[in-house]
């Protein structure tokens, strides 16, 4: 048995082939389960889910650290979203029925933050978008009346009525950007067949990472294998 070594952390090395192991690392790139993964590389789904939780390690360290550098200029879609359990019958509206309310801030070409939130009012929203975004962008939303407060925090709010059927303005006003992010991660999310509520943060960040480096996950991967730091040794029999 071999040690894979990266600085400070290091993995316990399965025997198997460096072919298998580089395979292994492209499953977890292109985002397999690990039960596809096993039957692609010729291995226990064990030995898959080993690397992969090492691996989902570093990518959820690397997620962390670039939380505490965001801070978005200008051009921003907001927006919440509702993952969990089915509507409820007889609830309606925002994040009826148990659901999991995410608000999701999206930098137009660059990047996504996302925050898990209690429910969709005022008083959850603004404290994040101010935290995360600077006073006097642009800010583009949906008609919901909590984003209402945009102008009184010095942001330039532009908005959308959905409700009216409107979804685009010739000014460029729309948040096509940000549901294309909430498509994205719902659509990775059933690929797990449901997820423990609290897990749920995890698999979140990881789509924010995942979503984030979308041109790169290869190259960032490789490097953070390479030059992650974790504060102790880090074994796949762990």
């Amino acid at each position: 048995m071999t040690l894979i070594r990266a600085k400070r952390s290091f993995i316990k090395r399965i025997k198997i082939s460096d072919q298998k192991l580089r395979l292994i690392v492209k499953c977890f790139c292109v985002d397999c389960t690990a039960l596809q993964s096993s039957k692609i590389v010729g291995v226990n789904r064990k030995t898959v889910d080993r690397y992969f939780n090492f691996l989902r390690k570093i990518v959820i360290s690397s997620a962390v650290l670039e939380r505490k550098e965001s801070k978005i200029s200008n051009g921003i879609e907001v927006d919440e979203s509702y993952f969990g359990a089915k509507r409820v019958r007889g609830k309606r509206g925002r994040g009826a029925g148990r659901k999991i309310i995410v608000l999701g801030l999206l930098k137009r070409q660059g990047k996504v933050f996302t925050s898990i939130i209690p429910n969709a009012k005022r008083e959850s929203l603004m404290p994040i978008i101010r935290r995360v975004v600077r006073s006097g962008a642009d800010i583009y939303t949906d008609g919901w009346s909590s984003y209402d407060a945009l102008v009184v925090y010095g942001y330039n709010h532009k908005k959308v009525k959905h409700e009216d059927d409107e979804f685009a303005k010739e000014d460029g006003t729309h948040i096509n950007g940000i549901e294309s992010f909430w498509s994205f991660t719902k659509r990775r999310l059933s690929k797990f067949n449901g997820i423990p509520k609290s897990l749920f943060p995890i698999y979140l960040l990881e789509s924010e990472w995942r979503f984030n480096h979308r041109g790169d996950i290869m190259i960032m991967v490789k490097k953070l294998i390479k030059n992650c730091r974790l504060t102790e040794p880090y074994s796949l029999e762990t």
